[in-house]
C-alpha cells in the first residue's frame, strides 16, 4: 500500500485531518495536514498566488511544474509514516504528488492558538516593563530581544521527543556565557533529544538534576527584564513550547531576594526593600520553631512579664506547643494549596473563612493560644516576601526542620537548625556552579 494511502486509512475516523485532492501547477496533488494547525483557505490561496507568480506555461512544458512545486516547500527526503507524522503534528501541511512520488514539507499559515502579549499574572511590576512572555516560541523571542538588544545574543532550538514531539529553545550571550556550563546543557540537551519533555521534572531529568534536591537547580520568571538580567550574568535562558516563562539556569541565592526591576528605584530604597525580603525569609524560618522553644523548652528566657502573659493565652490549650503549632502550620498550608488552585472567584472567599473565621474560632476553642495565630500570619506573611513561588517552596520546607529541632534542643535546636541549612546550601551545586555564588554582571561593576 502506497505511503499516502497508509496515512489516509489511520485517520479514517479523525476529524480533524485533512486530506484532499487539487489541481496544483497543472499536476494533480494531495495535500494532508490537520485542521485545528492549519488556515486551509489562506494557506491554499497563498501556494496558488505563487504558482501564478511563475508564469508558466505548464501544458506545454512539464518539468516546469516540477520546479515551481519544489520551490513551495522543503522535500523529504525519506518518507517514511513517522516523519510525515512528525510534520503534520509540528503544523506544516504536507503536499504529496506522482510520477515521481514525492512529499513536500510546507509551512502553512496557521490558525491562531496563542494569546496576545498580556501583563504578568504571578509576578507584579511596579515601575518596568509590564509584557510578560506567552506560550509561543517566536513571541518569547521577540520579547527577550525587545529587552536585550544585542548581536552576541545566540538561539539554539531543538526538537526533543519520538512520540510527542516539542520544541526547546536555548538562549545565552556569546561574550558572558560560562564555557562550562554552555557545554554541560548543550551535551545534555543533545544527549535527550529523544525524551519527550512536556513538565519540568522531565527536563530536570534529561539536564541531569537529581529529583530529590529541596534546593532548585532553576528558577522560573515571567518578565523580559529578568531573563535579559540572567543572560547579562553569563547564565543561560531555557524555553518550551506552551510553557509561558523562561527558565533560568542556574538557580543562585540571590534569586530569592533580588530582582532586576528593584533597580528601577533609588538605590537606599533598593537595599531596604531587599533587606525586607531577607527578614521575611528569618521569620519564616525562625519565628514557628523560636514559639516552640520559648514556650516549652526555655521559658526561663523570656522576662516574667512576658512568660506570665504567654502561659495566661495558652491557658486551657490540651496540647502542647509543638502539636499547636504543627497542626495550624499545616491548615495554612492546606489553605495557600487550595486557594492556589481554586477559581479567582472563590479564593478570596476561602482565605476569609480560613484565615479569619478559622482562626478566630479555634481561639474561642481553647484550641491554640491567640500568640501563635499572631506568629503564624506574620510567618506566612514573610514568606510571600520572597521573589518568585518557586523559591518560597524550600523555605516552607526548612521552617518544619527548624521547628522539630527547637522542639526538641530549644533555641540551641533553632541555631543548629540554621547551620544545618547553611550547610546544605553551601553544598549545593548546578554544573559545579556554587548556589550561594553571586554573579555580578561584566558592565555592572559600579551598580547595586
Amino acid at each position: 500500500m502506497r505511503l499516502a494511502d497508509r496515512i489516509c486509512n489511520r485517520f479514517e475516523h479523525d476529524g480533524d485531518f485533512i486530506i484532499e485532492e487539487h489541481i496544483l501547477a497543472g499536476r494533480p496533488v494531495r495535500i494532508m495536514g490537520f485542521k485545528s494547525l492549519i488556515n486551509l483557505p489562506k494557506t491554499w490561496a497563498n501556494l496558488q498566488s505563487r504558482v501564478r507568480e511563475a508564469s508558466l506555461d505548464f501544458s506545454r512544458d512539464p518539468d516546469s511544474a516540477l520546479i515551481v512545486l519544489n520551490r513551495l516547500g522543503h522535500r523529504i527526503s525519506e518518507p517514511d509514516e513517522a516523519a510525515l507524522l512528525a510534520v503534520m503534528t509540528a503544523g506544516d501541511l504536507i503536499i504529496f504528488y506522482e510520477d515521481p512520488d514525492t512529499y513536500l514539507d510546507v509551512v502553512p499559515i496557521p490558525v491562531t492558538l496563542t494569546r496576545s502579549i498580556e501583563q504578568p499574572l504571578n509576578e507584579n511590576v511596579l515601575q518596568g516593563s509590564a509584557s510578560a512572555f506567552n506560550d509561543d516560541l517566536a513571541t518569547n523571542f521577540g520579547l527577550l530581544k525587545k529587552e536585550l538588544n544585542s548581536a552576541s545574543l545566540c538561539t539554539k532550538v531543538y526538537l526533543s521527543g519520538n512520540h510527542s514531539p516539542r520544541k526547546l529553545a536555548l538562549l545565552y550571550l556569546e561574550d558572558q556565557v560560562e564555557p562550562n556550563l554552555l557545554h554541560e546543557v548543550t551535551e545534555r540537551l543533545e544527549a535527550n533529544k529523544n525524551r519527550d519533555l512536556y513538565n519540568l521534572q522531565r527536563i530536570c531529568k534529561a539536564l541531569g538534576f537529581q529529583p530529590w534536591k529541596a534546593v532548585p537547580k532553576f528558577y522560573t520568571t515571567e518578565l523580559p527584564m529578568e531573563a535579559a538580567h540572567a543572560l547579562r550574568q553569563g547564565r543561560i535562558v531555557l524555553f518550551m513550547d506552551r510553557f509561558p516563562f523562561a527558565m533560568i539556569l542556574p538557580a543562585l541565592v540571590g534569586d530569592i531576594f533580588m530582582m532586576e526591576n528593584d533597580r528601577n528605584y533609588p538605590i537606599l530604597f533598593m537595599y531596604l526593600i531587599r533587606g525586607l525580603r531577607i527578614a521575611g525569609i528569618m521569620i519564616n524560618l525562625i519565628m514557628p520553631g523560636l514559639y516552640v522553644a520559648l514556650v516549652s523548652v526555655n521559658p526561663e528566657v523570656l522576662r516574667i512579664e512576658l512568660a506570665l502573659s504567654i502561659a495566661e493565652s495558652r491557658s486551657g490549650v490540651p496540647y502542647p506547643a509543638f502539636v499547636e503549632t504543627l497542626l495550624l502550620l499545616v491548615v495554612l498550608e492546606l489553605i495557600i494549596v487550595a486557594s492556589v488552585r481554586l477559581p479567582k472567584s472563590i479564593g478570596p472567599t476561602l482565605t476569609v473563612v480560613g484565615g479569619i473565621i478559622l482562626g478566630q474560632a479555634v481561639v474561642e476553642a481553647k484550641l491554640v493560644s491567640s500568640l501563635l495565630i499572631i506568629i503564624l500570619a506574620a510567618t506566612t506573611i514573610a514568606n510571600s516576601a520572597v521573589v518568585g513561588f518557586q523559591n518560597s517552596l524550600p523555605i516552607r520546607l526548612f521552617k518544619y526542620l527548624t521547628l522539630i529541632l527547637a522542639s526538641l534542643f530549644g533555641v540551641l535546636g533553632i541555631l543548629s537548625g540554621l547551620v544545618i541549612i547553611c550547610a546544605y546550601l553551601a553544598s549545593a551545586t548546578t554544573y559545579g556552579i556554587p548556589y550561594l555564588y553571586f554573579i555580578k554582571p561584566k558592565d555592572d561593576s559600579h551598580d547595586g
